[in-house]
């Protein structure tokens, strides 16, 4: 029997990384061999989502993969940021890795540079999610039983209320117009504690609300962002 071909996960932690994983471990075309997420190297939490690093640790432990932390600095060049990852991503290939999973669902332009960047150490992109409507998937996060807390919003399209808050049909429902339902253009982002992918489910619980203001080198819709720092349950 073949072995299927090696492939790791860009795991973000939260919704659409979850649901790709899923469909990719229910295919059985892939043997996924890890998650590989960006960690700010100064603050130690998950890039853009603010989340802390313990709590991706321990996704990774009940989900049963390694996690390989690329640590990147607070400020970095686009330049910086593509080296950054070379480095990480060429002894993968070395290994016999072939393809990178991602969860990206419309962004032609994201897709295009990520599988030029891929190209140049010789890995191919695969894309479970690609040109699904976003309110199917959401839908499907539901009634596959994922449970999942916002963890960061954009202050321009949402307010303060929609951080921290559970991602369940309600919250979905709640969404004002003009927002896609799954933050695919960066409106919100979000942290998976348990569902299918999980062999139990992630404790936390949310703590402080935070306002903070990025450089214009992360900037998607404006520089001024809500977390909710989610703290480990003991």
């Amino acid at each position: 029997m073949t072995t299927p071909p090696k492939a790791f996960m860009n795991w973000s932690g939260g919704k659409d990384s979850a649901l790709a994983l899923h469909a990719v471990l229910q295919r059985g075309a892939l043997t996924v061999v890890g998650l590989l997420t960006t960690v700010n190297e100064a603050y130690g939490r998950v890039s853009m989502h603010g989340v802390r690093e313990e709590l991706l640790e321990q996704q990774a432990q009940s989900i049963g993969l390694p996690l390989i932390k690329v640590t990147i600095p607070e400020q970095v060049s686009m330049a910086e940021y593509d080296a950054i990852m070379h480095r990480y991503l060429e002894p993968l290939a070395a290994a016999g890795v072939t393809h990178a999973i991602f969860g990206d669902i419309f962004l032609d332009d994201l897709r295009r540079y990520r599988e030029e960047r891929l190209a140049e150490v010789g890995l191919t992109g695969i894309f479970p999610l690609w040109q699904i409507p976003t309110t199917q998937l959401a839908q499907q996060f539901c009634d596959q039983g994922f449970r999942a807390l916002t963890v960061c919003v954009n202050e321009k399209v949402l307010d303060d209320r929609f951080v921290g808050q559970e991602m369940d049909a309600a919250f979905f429902a709640s969404l004002p117009a003009g927002v896609d339902v799954c933050g695919e253009n960066g409106e919100y982002h979000s942290f998976v504690y348990d569902g299918p992918i999980f062999q139990h489910p992630i404790g936390c619980q949310v703590g402080e609300k935070v306002r903070r203001t990025l450089g214009a080198a992360n900037d998607t819709f404006d520089t001024t962002f809500w977390y909710a720092d989610l703290l480990p349950s003991l």
